[in-house]
């Protein structure tokens, strides 16, 4: 499945290059989006295929996805700028037709053995779990789903708007650098945007490593108040007090990306966790496409200090439900012991 992300994708991304219309570049993305959609629940259930030191193991996996995004606009505004906008999905295809093809190089050995070798079925008697245990896992996932609607709107608030909150919030600032580097503002805005999203991408290496050493509810709980904290502190800021509080909140957005990921690795194993990682993307997508309109109507409404404090708010409710987490995760490692 991972070959056929990586062709695929290329495949359809050189052939959006041939669009002629709105409409053809449309069908092109959408075909794009059922490519990219696989990666997620096939590659996020390799990487934690083990259970040693997931966390940080998500983690990198985010930080590399997270500096991908961040240099998407800047590759695609170089190749618009010096060869044309069919270039920018000419070239990014033939490299991932190019990576597909290794990665199906390399691993054309295990593909082959994991289609050969059968599997013993596991005895269903020993995974017998007691109604306490079920209990736990039901609420235990009734809080990863939670968290993960309400912290995809918290993400996709923060990185959609930042650069026009740079726009609007750091004027004194942007004008100074402009006249001390003779540049154009929107390029001072978005290099600013650029090195926020890069430096908050790294919290993911801290809260991962975290992860692996103190658990999910501790780590989860900490990051949730420097979300309350710095969303609660924006309202009013401006130039560089408002791009200190920013960063403090993007690391706290990107900080808590690798946490869900990271509860799904320990709570579900073998075939489920792809299957649930699927669903957990399912979820978070549609809270990132709902955030959208929800940020217009704010900001037409009542302008982005408002949309802080319903940050902080949904950064509150994250909070709460961390704190719901038990202090020991009920993983397939520690299965309830029926009673003799």
């Amino acid at each position: 499945m991972m070959a056929v992300f990586f062709v695929g994708i290329g495949i359809v991304s050189i052939l959006t290059s041939y669009a002629n219309s709105p409409l053809q570049i449309g069908t092109g993305l959408f075909f794009i989006g059922i490519f990219a959609a696989i990666y997620h629940p096939v590659g996020l259930a390799i990487v934690t295929m083990k259970w040693r030191n997931i966390g940080m193991r998500i983690a990198v996996n985010g930080v590399w996805g997270n500096l991908g995004v961040a240099c998407a606009a800047l590759l695609t505004g170089y190749l618009i700028d010096n060869s044309s906008w069919r270039a920018a999905f000419v070239l990014p295809g033939v490299v991932s037709i190019i990576v597909g093809a290794i990665y199906l190089g390399l691993r054309w050995e295990s593909i082959k053995t994991a289609h050969t070798i059968t599997k013993p079925r596991s005895d269903t008697s020993e995974q017998i779990q007691s109604p306490s245990h079920r209990k736990l896992l039901i609420r235990v996932s009734g809080i990863v789903f939670l968290t993960t609607a309400v912290s995809s709107v918290v993400f996709q608030s923060t990185t959609f708007a930042l650069p026009k909150i740079f726009d609007e919030r750091l004027t004194g600032l942007v004008k100074w650098l402009t006249d001390a580097i003779q540049t154009d503002g929107a390029t001072i805005v978005g290099s600013l945007a650029f090195i926020v999203f890069a430096v908050a991408s790294m919290a993911q290496l801290v809260v991962g490593k975290a992860l692996d050493i103190y658990g999910p509810r501790r780590v989860f709980m900490a990051v949730a108040i420097i979300e309350v904290v710095f969303f609660s502190a924006m309202p009013g800021l401006t130039d560089g007090y408002a791009l200190a509080v920013a960063l403090g909140f993007m690391l706290g957005g990107f900080g808590q990306i690798p946490i869900n990921d990271f509860l799904i690795g320990k709570l579900a194993s073998g075939p489920a966790r792809a299957r649930i990682y699927g669903v957990r993307y399912v979820v978070s997508f549609t809270a990132l496409a709902a955030s959208l309109p929800l940020i217009a109507f704010i900001y037409d409404n009542w302008g982005f200090d408002f949309l802080f404090i319903v940050l902080a708010g949904a950064a509150f409710i994250i909070l709460i439900a961390a704190f719901c987490l038990p202090k020991r995760l009920p993983t397939s490692e520690t299965q309830a012991v029926p009673a003799e």
